[in-house]
């Protein structure tokens, strides 16, 4: 016979080879009394109840409780309470245990067993059992107002009162848009949405007024409507500001005249440094001789011209 054992390193039960091996319990009864032992401390698992998550039926249960009852591992007492309800008490071991024995145990006074079994003085709990504090009438009337106090009161955000302020005067913009109260929240939220990513109250009210049908035509569900046209806001795009003119090539090579005779001012093409155009370098004081000089040259053309003219006509 071959063995591969690994030991749990957590999640275990330290389970006696006496209740493992015992000749005269079932693996019903076994498992009853191992998976008792297994709870947490605590806890408040009748016998029955483990038997269901077992598996057990209830003919194969009632066998099994017989031998754990038999054998000193399980005691039962019946106990009526206060109120005159009547209750069981469960009593699991993990060493059989007489019903002297068992008694002392729900006492709490530990017997000589459970000493060896929890050599503690404090194992099990030393005291009479008393009854449960809840459920009971307080001893003084409690004076004042003892009510849940509301919560405190959170300011809402800004955009939050912009959009209940636009939703609440949306019949403005048409009388049609009569909203239900109840999805008042719902389009305010949306509303919001649009405030919160840069929009106006007037894009909104643009929104859905570009939405909105003919003023011939009725408007059953206005709620449905405003959620619709409110549904997925886009963001804003900021505006792309235009780049700066620049002049045409041409004008980059002229020169404004530094010249005083213009009365606005006259840009030229300069061939070098001059800061004059031509007009105003004519008009300088070597430029009027030379005009004065072209000036007479035309004159007495103009008079030989003249003279001419007269001659021909004497003849």
């Amino acid at each position: 016979m071959l063995r591969h054992v690994i030991a749990p390193l957590r999640h275990f039960s330290q389970i006696s080879n006496e209740i493992l091996r015992h000749p005269r319990l079932s693996s019903d009864a076994v498992r009853i009394l191992t998976w008792q032992l297994s709870l947490p401390p605590g806890a408040e698992e009748s016998l029955s109840r483990t038997a269901t998550r077992a598996g057990i039926g209830k003919g194969a249960f009632n066998r099994a409780k017989a031998q754990l009852k038999g054998e000193g591992f399980v005691h039962e007492w019946r106990q009526q309470g206060l109120r005159g309800l009547w209750s069981t008490v469960q009593l699991v071991s993990s060493v059989p245990l007489t019903a002297e024995e068992a008694l002392a145990v729900r006492n709490g006074r530990p017997t000589a067993a459970v000493r060896d079994e929890c050599p503690t003085a404090a194992c099990p709990a030393a005291g009479e059992p008393k009854g449960r504090a809840a459920g009971r009438h307080p001893e003084k009337t409690p004076v004042g107002n003892t009510s849940t106090p509301p919560p405190p009161a959170v300011p809402a955000p800004e955009s939050d009162c912009e959009a209940r302020e636009l939703i609440a005067g949306i019949t403005a913009l048409d009388p049609r848009l009569a909203v239900p109260r109840g999805m008042v929240p719902q389009l305010v939220a949306l509303a919001s949405e649009w405030l919160v990513l840069g929009h106006t109250a007037d894009d909104v009210r643009g929104r859905v007024r570009r939405g909105l049908p003919g003023r011939e035509r009725t408007i059953h569900r206005p709620g449905g409507l405003l959620r619709y046209l409110l549904s997925e806001p886009e963001a804003v795009t900021p505006p792309v500001a235009p780049p700066p003119a620049s002049p045409p090539p041409r004008l980059t090579a002229m020169r404004e005249c530094a010249g005083p005779h213009h009365v606005q001012p006259m840009l030229f093409a300069p061939e070098g440094d001059e800061e004059l155009c031509a007009m105003c370098r004519e008009a300088s004081p070597l430029g009027e001789s030379a005009a004065v000089a072209a000036t007479a040259r035309g004159a007495a053309a103009v008079r030989a011209g003249l003279s001419g003219q007269r001659t021909a006509a004497r003849h």
